[in-house]
C-alpha cells in the first residue's frame, strides 16, 4: 500500500479518528510521519488538558510500521513495550514527528544475525505543543528478528 492511501485509510480508523488524532503526512519512503491532535471537548481529561490515552495513541502504531516498511519481508516486528512521560498539562493542538534513519536500521540488520536473534530497540518521540515545547515524551520499544524461514538464506 502506498503511503498517501494508508495515510488516508488511518485517518478514518475509528480509534484515530474518534479520539481527533490527524496523520498529517506519512513520505513516500515511509521514513517520516507527522501526526497531531486537536484539543476537544471529548479529548480533554478532568483538569481540561489532552486526556494522556489520546496523547499515547498517537504515537501507537508508527513506529512499528515505519520500521516494518523498511526492513524487507525477512523479519518480524512486533511491539514490545512503551512508556510516556507526561511533562507538561497538553493544551491546544500538539503533534509528533517521527523520523527513522539509515543508522538506525542498519543497526537493527547488524543486531539480527541469520541465527535469529531477537533485537529490541527503542525509538523515543517527543509529543509538543504549538510553541514546540514537549509535553510528553513516548518510547516505543519493538521486537525485531528475522522471521525462521529466512534465517539461514541471508548472509555469508
Amino acid at each position: 500500500m502506498k503511503a498517501k492511501a494508508l495515510r488516508h485509510g488511518m485517518n478514518l480508523w475509528p480509534p484515530l479518528l474518534f479520539s481527533g488524532i490527524r496523520i498529517r503526512t506519512i513520505s513516500d519512503d515511509f521514513r517520516a510521519v507527522d501526526v497531531e491532535l486537536r484539543e476537544w471537548f471529548y479529548n480533554r481529561n478532568y483538569v481540561g488538558c489532552h486526556f494522556g490515552g489520546s496523547l499515547f495513541a498517537m504515537t501507537d502504531p508508527f513506529w512499528m510500521l515505519m520500521v516494518m516498511r523498511n526492513l524487507d519481508r525477512s523479519y518480524t516486528v512486533w511491539d514490545r513495550s512503551a512508556t510516556i512521560d507526561f511533562l507538561k498539562p497538553g493544551r491546544g493542538t500538539v503533534s509528533a514527528s517521527f523520523r527513522l534513519s539509515e543508522e538506525a536500521l542498519d543497526e537493527i540488520r547488524g543486531h539480527t544475525s541469520e541465527q535469529g536473534d531477537t533485537y529490541l530497540r527503542s525509538f523515543p518521540v517527543d509529543i509538543v505543543n504549538s510553541d514546540g515545547d514537549p509535553v510528553a515524551r513516548v518510547t516505543k520499544t519493538l521486537h525485531i528478528r528475522r522471521k525462521p524461514d529466512t534465517r539461514n538464506r541471508i548472509g555469508g
